[in-house]
C-alpha cells in the first residue's frame, strides 16, 4: 500500500506516550507522508512490533492473549468493550457515518459538512492518543459566534427556532438526525470524562463536541430559511 499523509494521520499509534506509525516491509510512503511524520517526529517501526508481546489491564494484570470481550483502549492497556470511553468511540463513528450520508444528500453544504467531519475524526484522534485539542475555528466560526448564532439565528438568518417537521424535506432531517447523533456523542463524552466529583477531565473534547452539534444546527437553520417548509 501506498500511504498519503492522511492515510497517516489516520493511523497514527500510541506506544508507551509516544505516536508511532507502523509500517509494513512491502508499504511504501509519499514524500508528503514521509516529510509530515519528519516535521512532527513521529517514529516509524516495524508493522511486526504493532502486536504487543503481553497486554496491560486497568487494574495492573497481564495478559498474553486479547480475550474477545476485551478491546484496546491505548496502546497495549485492554479495557472491556462496555468501558465508558469505548462506548464513547461507537458513539463517534456512528456521527462519522451520519456526517458521510449528509454529504452526500445535502450537496448545498458538502463543504462545512466536510469540515465537521474532518473536527470529529480530529476528536476520536485526540482522545485516542490522550493529546489536547486544538482551538480553533469552525466553518469559518469561533465559538463565541457559534453560540450567538445558534441561539439567536432569526437575528443572523431571520428564521427562529423551529421543531423539525416530515414536511421540512429530506435535507433538513438528515442533518437533523446527524444533531441528534452528535448530541448522543457529547452525552458518551461526559460519562467518560467525569471525575467522581463530577468535574470534567477532557473539558477540551466536551466543548467541541457541543460545538459540533450547534453548527449542525445552524446548518438546519439556513436550509430552512432559504427552502421553507415542502408542501
Amino acid at each position: 500500500m501506498l500511504y498519503t499523509e492522511q492515510n497517516v494521520r489516520d493511523n497514527i499509534r500510541n506506544r508507551e506516550g509516544k505516536r508511532v506509525f507502523y509500517l509494513r516491509s512491502t508499504d511504501q510512503l509519499t514524500s508528503g507522508a514521509r516529510d509530515f511524520l519528519r516535521r512532527e517526529r513521529i517514529e516509524i517501526l516495524p508493522a511486526e512490533q504493532a502486536r504487543p508481546e503481553h497486554y496491560v489491564l486497568e487494574n495492573g494484570a497481564y495478559l498474553t492473549e486479547k480475550p474477545e470481550h476485551m478491546t484496546h483502549l491505548n496502546g497495549n492497556v485492554l479495557v472491556r468493550k462496555t468501558h465508558p470511553r469505548i462506548a464513547f468511540r461507537g458513539k463517534m463513528d456512528l456521527l462519522e457515518a451520519e456526517l458521510m450520508l449528509c454529504q452526500l444528500k445535502v450537496p448545498a453544504f458538502s463543504k462545512e459538512l466536510g469540515e465537521i467531519l474532518a473536527c470529529a475524526r480530529n476528536l476520536l484522534r485526540c482522545e485516542v492518543l490522550e493529546e489536547k485539542v486544538a482551538e480553533g475555528k469552525l466553518c469559518g466560526l469561533s465559538e463565541q459566534e457559534l453560540r450567538r448564532r445558534s441561539h439567536m439565528p432569526q437575528d443572523y438568518y431571520g428564521q427562529p427556532h423551529f421543531m423539525p417537521q416530515a414536511t421540512d424535506g429530506e435535507e433538513i432531517l438528515l442533518l437533523n438526525r446527524a444533531r441528534c447523533v452528535a448530541r448522543q456523542a457529547e452525552l458518551a463524552a461526559v460519562a467518560a470524562f467525569t471525575d467522581e466529583k463530577g468535574n470534567p477531565t477532557r473539558a477540551d473534547l466536551l466543548r467541541m463536541l457541543n460545538r459540533l452539534s450547534s453548527m449542525i444546527y445552524i446548518l438546519m437553520i439556513q436550509l430552512k430559511a432559504k427552502k421553507g417548509p415542502l408542501v
